[in-house]
């Protein structure tokens, strides 16, 4: 028999005090009746012998100290779990919102999760096309990798990451399940209707599970909108055998919302005023991305932070860093030249693109082609430099080649139109098809036999895949 506490014993901001308590245990979730009518839900975030402090999802306003009834649910925050949740829209805690009610399932699982066993990993292979050039050729996105994206506060993240939703897929010959989980917090409502009109006009809303946290929705539930997110992919990939793609918009705002809850709770802030366990509060979500083996799915993370200031040693762009295996730069300049998508490619890297490209997954010649675009587009830099310093006009005839080759580069390379999709074929040709504009001494990261077969004929074929 369930006991139920009748008052409270303090209220600050969305946690509350509660004093008496027996038998709770720490994520316990907490059911609230306020006046007798108004139903809350809290979660229990710090025991201390008989009291416990409780953090309120839809926030505490019209409770008192005197109109609140309490009962202990007995259970962590759980979530239902179904492969209809797929074409579904659901709050930030996993409630219906799309009018078409619950799911029906026996089958709840702790959203807390538990990063994947180390032991039980598989090394992740293969890729993931975007259909974004700048992404499939330079930062390729490898099954089961956490890939976070680095922007700032105006930057298009927001289009980036419904063109991502709308593209992404196994490759053409693919015959296995892919998914995409999109999780959204903190977003203002106009954005929210983006996502959902563009997902739904495009036809891929279908394959696509959403979880909506608005603006101006209770700051605490931020804290949960991942976990569901991550629980409801981590049942697809391993119960359900799909290969699932998360995408977590905005994780500033999720870090933002830790630091004002800690703050509330009283404790001694660290750098910028984020708590001191952000680093494990960030890993515990990364490292739920990942293939189990003998499954025969995987959870791939696209993360998405805006970088306060467009500083990238910003505590949370700096400690996700460390956690993942590479990251995609946004960059400022290239969107003021009206260049889209504004990838910043120098900064830009992916740690496991080496395993899942090449000979048998994406061409013989794409680590090859890849590395000499690095390297020409580092010398753009360079001739920008010196022509700013002596002229254009003064320039060496190689120098002015790389002037025309970075101008090139970015506007047909990085830049691509918002409904693009190019296969991967198309991304690796179109690499060689500027890397002509290059003397061919110039391109000393290309295997001899690679340069002779694509450098000097343009009919790239994908025979050699």
């Amino acid at each position: 028999m369930a006991i139920e506490y009748l008052g409270l014993s303090s209220i600050n901001g969305p946690l509350i005090v509660l004093e008496g308590i027996q038998d709770a245990f720490y994520d316990e979730i907490v059911e609230f009746t306020v006046n007798g009518k108004e139903k809350k839900m809290g979660r229990i975030i710090e025991l201390y012998e008989d009291k416990a402090i409780i953090q309120v999802f839809e926030g505490t306003q019209n409770m008192s100290l005197k109109n609140t009834h309490t009962k202990l649910s007995g259970h962590p925050m759980e979530i239902a779990l179904s492969p209809d949740m797929l074409g579904r829209t659901f709050d930030g805690i996993g409630r219906p919102i799309d009018g078409l009610g619950p799911i029906i399932s026996t089958l709840k699982r702790d959203v807390n999760g538990l990063p994947l066993n180390p032991v039980r990993r598989e090394y992740p292979r293969n890729y993931i096309r975007t259909g974004i050039s700048a992404i499939d050729g330079l930062t390729t996105l490898i099954r089961g990798q956490k890939l976070p994206i680095f922007s700032g506060n105006g930057l298009p993240h927001d289009q980036l990451a419904a063109q991502i939703v709308k593209q992404a897929s196994l490759g053409d010959d693919s015959t296995e399940q892919f998914a995409v989980v999109f999780g959204a917090m903190g977003v203002k409502h106009d954005v929210a209707e983006f996502f959902r009109r563009t997902f739904e006009e495009s036809g891929v809303a279908d394959h696509v599970v959403m979880f909506l946290n608005l603006a101006d929705d209770p700051v605490v539930e931020r804290l949960i909108t991942p976990k569901v997110a991550l629980t409801t992919a981590e049942y697809l990939a391993f119960e359900q055998n799909m290969h699932i793609l998360v995408i977590l918009t905005d994780m500033t705002s999720f870090a933002e919302a830790m630091r004002e809850v800690s703050s509330s709770k009283g404790e001694i802030p660290s750098r910028k005023g984020y708590p001191g366990y952000l680093y494990s509060e960030l890993a515990t979500l990364y490292e739920r991305a990942g293939i189990v083996a003998g499954v025969n799915g995987s959870v791939t993370q696209l993360p998405i932070l805006t970088m306060p200031n467009d500083d990238i040693t910003h505590p949370i762009p700096d400690l996700t860093g460390y956690i993942t295996e590479g990251q995609i730069v946004l960059d400022r300049n290239l969107h003021g030249q009206a260049v889209y998508p504004p990838i910043s490619v120098l900064p830009s890297l992916s740690r496991l693109m080496k395993d899942g490209i090449g000979k048998g997954f994406t061409r013989e010649d794409h680590q090859d082609l890849a590395n000499q675009l690095f390297s020409a587009y580092a010398k753009v830099g360079d001739a920008r430099n010196l022509a700013s310093v002596i002229g254009e006009d003064e320039l060496s005839a190689t120098d002015k080649k790389y002037l025309a080759f970075g101008k090139a580069f970015e506007e047909r390379y990085i830049g691509q139109g918002p409904e693009e999709n190019r296969t991967i074929e198309e991304t690796l040709n179109l690499g060689w098809e500027l890397l002509r504009m290059l003397p061919k001494e110039e391109l000393d990261r290309v295997d001899t036999k690679v340069l002779a077969k694509y450098y000097d004929t343009e009919d790239n074929t994908d025979s050699d895949r």
